[in-house]
């Protein structure tokens, strides 16, 4: 098995790619208790110094907090190749994914149809972007003019996540939908 790296924009993320599809649904494992639920993460979660892991379509993103990436990266692919030689499921039988939904969507009802456009360009221009870079991006709500947005995988905590947020994803929603005039992660 021949597992690729690549960097992403954020230098405590990097992304692992085992060449097969990873989760159907992105899956963000912030802390060794969401862990519990997969036995991957929790083998990553057990290399001195990581701190998240992020599951995409194809991708398996991890956040270090500690540690360098030539001392940490022979560990953690180590922990993805026995995963997968060893068969064992991504998520554990007995149990939802590590992470719970982080709230109901929100905005007035008579903004759905902005909302649904919204949603539409998140969905087809920005979200396989964001993947690209090792992260997800969801939309959360819409009000007066602002877009609420969550960043998950690399893109948490990524120094070129405002500027992504302001200058890509502003501009880009502006464009389409005039009535956005921010964005805002949440």
């Amino acid at each position: 098995m021949f597992i690729q790296t690549e960097a992403t924009p954020n230098p405590a993320t990097l992304k692992f790619i085992p060449g097969r599809i990873v989760a159907p649904d992105p899956i963000d494992i912030r802390s060794r208790e969401e862990a519990a639920q997969s036995p991957l993460a929790t083998a990553l979660f057990a290399v001195e110094g990581v701190s998240g892991v992020f599951y995409g379509s194809d991708f398996i993103a991890v956040t270090r907090q500690s540690g360098e990436w030539e001392h940490l990266k022979p560990a953690i692919l180590g922990a993805i190749m026995e995963h997968y030689m060893s068969g064992a499921p991504l998520l554990r039988d007995d149990g939802a994914p590590p992470t719970a939904p982080a709230g109901d969507e929100f905005f007035e009802p008579e903004d759905a149809e902005t909302v649904e456009t919204i949603k539409d360009l998140i969905e087809t221009r920005v979200r396989p972007a964001v993947a690209g870079d090792g992260g997800d991006i969801t939309f959360k709500g819409y009000r007066d003019g602002t877009v609420f947005l969550t960043m998950k995988g690399a893109c948490s905590g990524c120094p070129s996540s405002t500027a992504t947020l302001k200058h890509g994803i502003q501009n880009l929603l502006h464009h389409f939908v005039p009535e956005v005039v921010a964005v805002e992660q949440i």
